[in-house]
């Protein structure tokens, strides 16, 4: 019995470990880590979320930028006015409860 509960606890471990591991956008997002930013990018909104939150900020952010750099080139336009547009869009559609990045930069709820 005694070896059951280890099992047990272990294999509840693994999971979490698991579970945190793929950690998504909208986990990292709903939990406060990361948010919507006025320049068309994610934005760690708390300093000491996990890493993984930090790499997934920066994977999106990297596509993101690829993104911007293709739609500003197609159209012969500036990179930071597709940012710009890009990044009202997201805040509009961001969730209510979410964070979003205030024109002076501070962090709010939506």
């Amino acid at each position: 019995m005694k070896n059951l509960k280890k099992l047990t606890l272990v294999a509840l471990l693994s999971f979490t470990a698991l579970a945190a591991a793929a950690m998504d956008l909208n986990t990292a997002k709903s939990q406060g880590f990361l948010g919507e930013q006025q320049n068309g990018y994610l934005g760690l909104v708390d300093r000491n979320a996990p890493a993984e939150a930090q790499n997934l900020m920066r994977q999106v952010n990297d596509q993101r930028r690829s993104n911007y750099q293709s739609i500003a080139r197609s159209n012969g336009i500036e990179l930071g006015s597709v940012e710009s547009l890009a990044g009202q869009k997201a805040i509009n559609k961001t969730a209510r409860g979410y964070f979003i990045q205030a024109p002076n930069g501070q962090w709010v709820k939506k």
